[in-house]
């Protein structure tokens, strides 16, 4: 399903399918490394699936399955920088396939959104961010295996340094006046990943 959604996407901007197979290969060589636990190709696909119940919404659809791709292709639990970097292995990537260049900057303005998770003036990255974030109003037996995913990511760090900072990751989504920014997710998770923050933070505190 993702493979072909990739090929079919770059498809549209090169004929050379030697280059689209190369960047695929890289694609799914980050997202199938060691210690993906939760960032890996089936977090993209959940988001794939968030974001095609909501397609009839989004402006510019190719630029949003773009920022799907690579929003995770860097990913290092100790490293600060994973949003930036993967950012800029989506301009050089997308350079290649003569991508335009307003959207490979609007591409990488969408994945550095997923830092921060705060409401942006564009509604695709709002969109696309709140997809990003989709897992948190799954069911509790979903969101469980999601959490101990994240710890196995985590697991360079013991639970007397790991526990505070993800209560404060938790925290600050509950601080928020809204987790989700469009009205189409915060109707559908909304509640639930309110209650999922609240019951993890409650095992974390044990």
């Amino acid at each position: 399903m993702l493979k072909t959604t990739f090929f079919d996407l770059a498809g549209k901007y090169t004929t050379d399918s030697e280059l689209i197979a190369q960047l695929w290969t890289v694609i799914e060589k980050h997202y199938s490394g060691k210690g993906r636990y939760y960032h890996n190709l089936s977090h993209l696909e959940n988001m794939l699936g968030e974001l095609e119940h909501c397609k009839n919404e989004i402006a510019d659809w190719d630029t949003v399955l773009f920022a799907l791709f690579y929003h995770d292709l860097i990913y290092k639990s100790t490293a600060k920088d994973n949003e930036e970097k993967s950012g800029e292995e989506a301009v050089k990537a997308l350079r290649k396939t003569g991508y335009q260049e307003d959207k490979i900057t609007k591409c990488s303005a969408m994945i550095l959104a997923t830092k921060s998770h705060t409401v942006s003036s564009d509604n695709d990255t709002n969109l696309f961010t709140d997809a990003d974030l989709s897992i948190l109003g799954s069911s509790w037996e979903k969101y469980y295996i999601y959490c101990q995913n994240v710890r196995k990511e985590y697991s360079v760090y013991p639970d007397f340094l790991y526990n505070p900072g993800r209560k404060k990751v938790l925290q600050h989504f509950l601080e928020m006046e809204y987790i989700f920014k469009t009205e189409l997710f915060r109707e559908k998770y909304e509640g639930s990943a309110r209650e999922n923050l609240i019951r993890e933070i409650a095992i974390l505190q044990k």
